[in-house]
Order: C-alpha cells, then structure tokens, then sequence
C-alpha cells in the first residue's frame, strides 16, 4: 500500500490508459481474473488455510473408507464369509 501513496490521480490514469493499450479491452477481463485468482491462491498457501482444507479432505476419505469397510463386512457376513474377525 506504500507504493499507491507514491502516485496521484493523474499517475493511475495514465497507467490505466497504458495497460488497457497494451492489453486491449477484451483481454483486460481476464488478466485482472487470473491476477485476483493468484493473489487468492497466494493469500491461501501464507495462510496455511490449503493445508488444513487438504487435511481434512483427507481425513473424510479415512472415514468414508473406513464406512465402505464396515458396509463390506456386514454384506459378507450376510453371506457367512466375514472379511475380518473381531
């Protein structure tokens, strides 16, 4: 934010004016996208918020597993053949 204190109106408006040039007004969409996206992904990763969402994605496939087991056994055990023994 110390950088923006540097430049006044005038100095934003020209560089508006440059970029849209450079970019065009149909590409000018996406690139401020791609940059919102990144500067996201960016805050995120600093964050350590990515790695708490992945530990817990990973944690629900343990206990969706560990459910499709328990699901296996019953259905085996249904039939006289238990998977495993308690």
């Amino acid at each position: 934010m110390i950088l923006l204190g540097m430049f006044g109106g005038p100095e934003i408006i020209i560089i508006a004016v440059v970029i849209l040039l450079l970019f065009g007004g149909k590409k000018l969409p996406e690139l401020m996208k791609g940059l919102g996206k990144g500067i996201r992904d960016f805050k995120d990763a600093t964050s350590g918020n990515d790695m708490k969402k992945e530990f817990d994605d990973v944690k629900k496939e343990v206990r969706n597993a560990g459910e499709g087991m328990s699901k296996a056994n019953d259905a085996a055990k249904s039939l006289g053949k238990p998977l495993r023994k308690k």
